[in-house]
């Protein structure tokens, strides 16, 4: 019983707020009325002449018409002066004819009262009769006033009833602020003013990677964390410090591309990662240990097909749009997974409605941490830690969707590559760059849009380096980022250099495009 009331005195709370909010946005309607009573009367006396019952003694048809229609008049007229809502409605009145002198001879005339405004009311009353309106004209109507009152009541933010409303409706308003011209407008004059002022640094990193290149034979010096360039400088400087003082293990860099970022190892593509946050002592553990990394890439390929027999020849690869992985961490997540489909095949076998072989589909192998789950493009994510009968499920539902997931992956890849090139070359950009988690069916919609919108945004965009991702900002380096909720929520990872960044948001949909650009 308890629980009910509170649940009704909830639901009274809520209504009660939702009525403030319509006094607040203006719903609450105020008519105004622009001519007295005693101006109504007057205004209506020649009609009254005209109709009055006692003009119709000898003719009590006529007489009993008149009579019902003028109460029905009276109290037309009576609900408009009071401000109350009116019901249209049809009278009908016999008027005599004043020119002629034949007493019985009578006109029927039908008034239609659906006006809402009373001088709207009597000037079709008069003009319905052919009666004159010179006096309703030469009332000069009062000053109109608002139509909607707006009442001055305040919420508390933090009421437990009316606090998720109010959040819901800042949401909503920071939403419709997010026009993207205006963005642009408001934006791309400050990045490229914050872009020149960082371009010492900039000059400074391009120098640096290259003293690094030709001295230790390295490949390529990248970026690939989400600290602005400044920070990069930095762990450049620390790692030309560090080389200088062990000249002698730097060698194992010779060939290899160099990568800054949030790990310390070798990436699966046999790049040396170290973690932008750690001190140079960890670097150089690594530097000297790259030769038994080495040795676990060499593996990682059988271990890959191990999982792959195991699971009927399907394809064990790699992430389409993932953030680098280490190898030793690769390879203890395919041993693990290994194992419990051997288990889980030697007890129990896999379903009968099972296709012979599944070398058409992809499997992904994750962290234990990682997501079960069926990406966009068609593959299959698997955390090493799944459980090999949950899998086998999993597979058994989503084979079908899988495989179309995948045929049409390679039929967009295409179209988004022509299109990335003609946004390209079209808006005259330093570069289109996307998050990892932009799918191609997503990134071609953006595309679209944009190109769709060429004139009004080519001035804005003109020499910027675009990113596509889910949010808007403009870095301190003069790189901006752009918020999407044109639908996709994803990570970032920010490039090395470049000239202006703005990111915008890949996820529009096609009638928030419309409106804000």
């Amino acid at each position: 019983m308890e629980r009910l009331c509170a649940r009704k005195w909830l639901e009274a709370q809520k209504c009660k707020y939702l009525l403030i909010q319509c006094a607040n946005s203006g719903a609450v309607s105020r008519p105004c009325r622009f001519l007295s009573s005693a101006e109504v009367s007057a205004a209506l006396r020649p009609f009254y002449f005209s109709v009055h019952p006692d003009l119709f003694g000898r003719y009590p048809a006529e007489r009993i018409v008149n009579e019902n229609s003028l109460k029905q008049l009276s109290s037309y007229i009576e609900t408009l002066q009071q401000n109350r809502p009116t019901r249209p409605t049809t009278v009908t009145f016999y008027l005599r004819n004043q020119n002629t002198l034949d007493t019985g001879t009578f006109r029927s005339v039908r008034i239609s009262l659906a006006q809402r405004d009373l001088r709207k009311t009597v000037l079709s009353i008069l003009k319905t009769c052919g009666l004159p309106t010179t006096y309703v004209d030469n009332i000069e109507p009062h000053p109109e006033k608002p139509r909607f009152e707006r009442l001055n009541v305040k919420v508390d933010e933090n009421d437990p009833v009316y606090g998720s409303f109010v959040l819901k409706q800042q949401i909503k308003k920071a939403k419709d602020a997010e026009k993207l011209m205006i963005w642009l407008k408001s934006n791309v004059s400050e990045a490229l003013r914050k872009l020149a002022a960082c371009q010492p640094v900039r000059e400074e990193i391009v120098r640096l990677q290259k003293g690094l290149c030709d001295t230790l034979g390295v490949q390529s010096v990248v970026w690939d964390c989400g600290w602005n360039v400044t920070h990069f400088r930095g762990c450049l400087l620390s790692f030309q410090a560090l080389a200088r003082h062990h000249p002698n293990i730097m060698h194992t860099l010779k060939g290899r591309k160099l990568i800054f970022g949030n790990d310390t190892g070798v990436s699966l593509d046999g790049h040396v990662m170290l973690n932008s946050g750690e001190v140079r002592h960890n670097w150089l553990d690594l530097i000297k240990n790259v030769h038994k990394q080495d040795a676990v890439l060499y593996r990682i390929p059988a271990f890959e097909k191990a999982v792959s027999r195991v699971l009927r020849d399907i394809k064990v690869v790699r992430r389409k749009f993932q953030p680098k992985v280490m190898a030793k961490q690769y390879e203890n997540q395919l041993r693990r997974l290994t194992t419990s489909l051997s288990d889980h095949q030697g007890r129990m076998g896999y379903p009968k409605d099972w296709p012979d072989s599944l070398s058409n589909f992809e499997l992904v192998v994750e962290t234990e941490a990682g997501p079960l789950m069926l990406s966009p493009t068609g593959q299959f994510i698997v955390p090493s830690s799944c459980p090999a009968f949950l899998l086998v499920a999993f597979l058994s539902e989503n084979l079908d969707a899988a495989s179309r997931l995948l045929q049409r992956y390679q039929r967009n890849k295409y179209v988004e590559r022509d299109l990335h090139q003609r946004c390209v070359g079209e808006f005259e950009l330093a570069a289109l760059q996307k998050d990892d988690n932009i799918t191609p069916d997503l990134m071609i919609e953006c595309c679209d849009r944009l190109l769709r919108h060429k004139t009004v945004l080519s001035p804005s965009l003109k020499g910027v380096h675009l990113w596509v991702t889910n949010y808007y900002s403009v870095l301190s380096d003069g790189e901006g980022d752009t918020l999407g909720t044109l639908s996709y929520r994803h990570s970032r990872c920010y490039p090395v250099l470049g000239l202006c960044r703005l990111v915008i948001p890949g996820n529009f949909s096609a009638a928030a495009w419309e409106s804000k650009a």
